[in-house]
């Protein structure tokens, strides 16, 4: 969870740095990317918990 976090907090930096900074465009695209990336992790993450081994008894 936390290298989730750590995606989502670049990919805002990478976002308002690329949106104020007149050129740096490709800065929020690459912020978009990093924030998708982050979303697929996070679904892939809480498909494969829920997965768990049951015992038998």
């Amino acid at each position: 969870m936390t290298f989730f976090l750590v995606l989502v907090i670049v990919a805002i930096v990478l976002g308002l740095i690329g949106a104020v900074v007149k050129g740096l465009l490709y800065l929020l695209i690459i912020g978009i990317a990093v924030f998708v990336g982050a979303l697929v992790y996070l679904v892939l993450h809480i498909r494969r918990s829920g997965r768990r081994k049951r015992t038998t008894r």
